[in-house]
């Protein structure tokens, strides 16, 4: 089967299974999961690499999805409209680790590593734990368009879609997120020299 026919194929199954859903069928919400896990699964370790809030987040999103298939009217793809609800679950859930507790920062004595990294050389593990230090430094919204931009690769219209912002939103929100992690570099620089 070729890669459109098949594409084709999920979404008429995903609109099958969505109205044999919206009727009571919970076995066809358990294969919209099965069709859809590795996707929230993805956009979900982006949010929190700790294998339990992970798993938590994607049931979570999977949770909302059903509670609000009833809003799903079929104009995009049924993963475009789950990969939306699954961006809002995890910058939510950025939001609640904000409130709950002072998110942990990189102790002084490893800024010089995120001042001056030797990219060549490090694991790319250990980078991207670096990178993921650094970021939870920003804002919930900054660390969001940050992490859409850059580190999942979407364009400006893409990201607009997934956080339902409007396009000058997102440029003007990863301006100033560019900004700010500017700052924290120059911040580590200067820490790193004293």
């Amino acid at each position: 089967m070729k890669a459109k026919d098949s594409t084709h194929y999920g979404a008429q199954a995903d609109m099958q299974d969505i109205r044999r859903c919206q009727h009571g069928d919970a076995e066809a919400y358990r294969r919209l999961v099965e069709r859809h896990q590795q996707q929230v699964s993805a956009i979900m370790w982006r949010f929190s690499r700790d294998p339990d809030t992970h798993q938590d987040l994607v049931q979570d999103a999977f949770v909302e999805a059903y509670q609000n298939l009833h809003t799903y009217r079929g104009d995009a793809p049924f993963a475009h409209w789950l990969a939306r609800i699954a961006t809002r679950v995890g910058f939510r859930h950025w939001n609640r680790q904000k409130r709950e507790r002072a998110i942990r920062t990189v102790p002084l004595e490893e800024w010089h590593q995120i001042a001056e990294p030797d990219i060549e050389e490090m694991p790319a593990q250990e980078a991207a734990q670096l990178v993921h230090q650094l970021l939870a430094l920003l804002p919930p919204r900054d660390r969001l368009v940050l992490t859409l931009r850059y580190l999942d690769g979407h364009n400006v219209e893409e990201t607009a879609h997934l956080t339902g912002w409007s396009q000058s939103m997102v440029k003007v929100q990863t301006w100033r997120a560019r900004k700010k992690l500017r700052k924290l570099l120059e911040k580590a620089r200067q820490e790193a020299g004293q």
